[in-house]
């Protein structure tokens, strides 16, 4: 048996599920003692196969837990713009890889814009997030 408890609570627009057991580094086999950036993360091939077929939920969940939407606020030659912006934060090069391989698989253009984040700034790359991302909640 995986779980050896599971209870839904329920929330304002959702469900929380919680599950607790001691099978579950069986399933998520990258979970281990230690800063996960001081250890590899390596996703197994079957893991690897699920991300390909679904790589927008993989992102989604990647956004959510270690990234942003906001709108980014530039002057140039005196002129404001704003307009969406996405960043991914992650002191783990392997999750940061992950993440850049799963917007290529997308078509997502992206840029490091420091050694530990990510920026999607262009229209077409927000908007094509936007669509897998959705908003926190």
């Amino acid at each position: 048996m995986l779980a050896e408890k599971v209870q839904r609570v329920r929330q304002q627009g959702c469900v929380n599920v919680q599950s607790y057991g001691k099978h579950w580094p069986c399933l998520l086999p990258q979970h281990g003692p230690g800063k996960k950036h001081e250890r590899p993360i390596v996703l197994a091939e079957w893991q690897r196969t699920i991300v390909e077929r679904h790589p927008g939920d993989f992102l989604r969940g990647l956004f959510h837990s270690d990234g942003c939407r906001f709108a980014n606020r530039v002057v140039v030659r005196g002129k404001q713009y704003v307009y969406p912006r996405y960043m991914f934060t992650n002191e783990s090069g392997d999750i940061m890889g992950l993440c850049q391989w799963a917007l290529d698989l997308l078509g997502i253009a992206w840029r490091m814009n420091r050694r530990n984040s990510l920026s999607v700034a262009r229209r077409d790359a927000v908007a094509a997030l936007d669509r897998h991302v959705g908003p926190k909640s």
